[in-house]
């Protein structure tokens, strides 16, 4: 047996049942690698898991959270479930936390005080215009980043005025080096099946009070990190029958990011996400057990 399964898959996909599922059958837990189910406050609009998940819902909407704080948390849970219970299972869908929780990453340090606000002035005053300088000093970064990705953009000039790049000069996002070893698992959904999932599941959110529980965090004050949560825009800015159809939308097109990130992933195995979780479950251990 392995000593991590990885469950990933994009939003609606069934991996954290899944995962559920092997960490039930193993008598072991599960660590989320979900950028924003770290927080408090959100339960409904982050799809945190009802079971209790480490690394869910450990700081406050008004903390900034890093992927290299993340990754030494993550590090602990994952190394405390091995030792104690001989495996771990990982779950989630932010391609970076995962890579983040399952290797050693040389997470570069945090800018000195002012330059990220100095870089976030001029990306938000011309973005074009800090495109362009990005270009002059790390052309890899600017050609992986659109210019109307903003929170990348800063973080690439932020990275590139230090010598450091966004994107490793082999142009790879993933290596094959985990700290343990590892299954990885990608959850594959047919488009169709995977919208219709989206829109079930949106709208149960707003069945079950998204809309009370985003007013009543946005009150208590949500930091730079949190307020990225997909969906708190919407609801604080549109009429509900809009912020639904809108957040549909992107959900979609962020579903259609983390397949693009299944195919960065060496070595990931996939399985067929219209199966029922206990049928991918099985699927899953046939697959992790022969690797002992």
């Amino acid at each position: 047996m392995v000593a991590v399964i990885a469950v990933f898959g994009p939003t609606a996909s069934g991996k954290t049942a899944v995962a559920e599922v092997i960490a039930h059958r193993l008598g072991t837990s599960v660590a989320s690698c979900d950028a924003l189910q770290v927080y408090r406050g959100l339960p409904i609009l982050t799809n945190q898991p009802s079971r209790p998940t480490a690394l869910v819902g450990i700081r406050d909407l008004s903390e900034e959270m890093s992927v290299g704080a993340y990754a030494t948390l993550a590090h602990a849970a994952i190394d405390d479930l091995v030792t104690l219970r001989g495996t771990a299972v990982v779950s989630g869908g932010t391609g970076l936390y995962l890579r983040a929780a399952l290797a050693d990453l040389a997470v570069p340090p945090p800018p000195a005080a002012g330059v990220r606000e100095r870089i976030r002035a001029e990306v938000e005053h011309d973005p074009v215009a800090a495109h362009a300088r990005l270009e002059v000093i790390d052309p890899r970064a600017a050609a992986a980043v659109h210019v109307n990705d903003q929170r990348r953009l800063v973080r690439a000039l932020e990275l590139a005025e230090t010598g450091e790049s966004l994107v490793p000069a082999d142009g790879r996002l993933w290596a094959t080096a985990t700290r343990h070893p590892t299954l990885i698992a990608g959850i594959d959904v047919p488009s169709a099946e995977l919208e219709r999932r989206i829109v079930a599941r949106t709208d149960a959110m707003f069945e079950q009070g998204v809309v009370e529980e985003v007013r009543e965090a946005l009150k208590a004050g949500v930091s730079r990190t949190a307020e990225k949560a997909l969906g708190l825009d919407e609801i604080a800015s549109l009429p509900e029958p809009e912020a639904r159809d809108r957040i549909i939308v992107r959900t979609r097109r962020y579903a259609a990011y983390q397949r693009k990130w299944m195919r960065r992933v060496p070595g990931l195995v996939s399985f067929d996400g219209t199966l029922t979780s206990e049928e991918v479950a099985d699927a899953i251990l046939q697959v992790a057990r022969p690797r002992q």
